[in-house]
């Protein structure tokens, strides 16, 4: 069995329960296995990055094999602004988040709710200059675990989205973000958009954030916010120490 998100975000779950962490964020347009039922609930696989979870099977729109296969092969196209809006065949009007996925526009045997898009879209391969300028529109949206919108956003959901919108794919936790790349001996060896991993007092890493010129750093920690980066780790002016412990920077692409 297989599904699209037909709604604006959609929470994906540890467990089969309303009362269980949500785990990442299902947007609009992104479209899944459903691997299992249990009542209400459907265990999912999300195709962009294999990630699974627990949904509510009302919060998703079922679709073909065919369908989904044909949603695999076509070209990752993403709403561009903070927010916009989806139209229904009767004019309501959906809105949708930044990096809400619009692929199933192109083709009418995907486009299954016959919506229609007029907004700014955004595909394909950018420059890896883009990428601070996309964190940018993140910009103090507040931390959220699990969360990967400018209205709630955790640390690796962040770098996962500021990536996918320049057309580049990289896996939604910290952890597994950071098995990715090539290491830097150095912080003088990065350019913006390296990625720089921080881990805790276990050797376990649990944040990461995107490396910006003259050793400052954007990433998600109360919001997105900029601070310092140095050896140590991240420096946060207004508390007036270290934050972050650094373990490992990473060129990605």
């Amino acid at each position: 069995m297989f599904g699209i998100c037909n709604l604006a975000i959609v929470p994906v779950r540890a467990e089969a329960s309303d009362r269980s962490e949500i785990v990442t964020q299902l947007l609009f347009g992104e479209h899944v296995e459903i691997l299992e039922r249990h009542n209400q609930w459907a265990k999912i696989r999300i195709q962009f990055d294999d990630y699974e979870g627990w949904i509510d099977s009302k919060q998703i729109q079922e679709i073909t094999k065919e369908q989904f296969n044909l949603l695999s092969k076509e070209a990752i196209i993403l709403n561009a602004d903070l927010i916009d809006y989806i139209t229904a065949p009767n004019n309501l009007l959906l809105p949708i988040p930044l990096g809400a996925s619009l692929s199933f526009l192109n083709n009418n045997e995907i486009n299954i709710s016959n919506f229609d898009f007029e907004g700014t879209k955004t595909s394909g391969i950018k420059p890896k200059s883009g990428l601070i300028k996309t964190a940018f529109m993140y910009l103090n949206a507040p931390y959220l675990w699990g969360g990967k919108t400018p209205f709630g956003i955790d640390c690796s959901g962040f770098t996962q989205m500021v990536y996918k919108l320049n057309g580049y794919k990289i896996h939604r936790d910290a952890s597994q973000q950071a098995l990715e790349g090539d290491p830097l001996s150095f912080i003088e060896e990065c350019e913006p958009g390296d990625l720089a991993f921080f881990d805790n007092d276990e050797g376990n890493i649990t944040h990461v954030g995107i490396i910006m010129d003259n050793n400052y750093i954007i990433h998600a920690s109360g919001k997105v916010r900029i601070d310092r980066l140095d050896h140590t780790g991240i420096y946060n002016p207004e508390l007036n120490k270290h934050t972050h412990k650094l373990r490992v920077i990473k060129k990605i692409i």
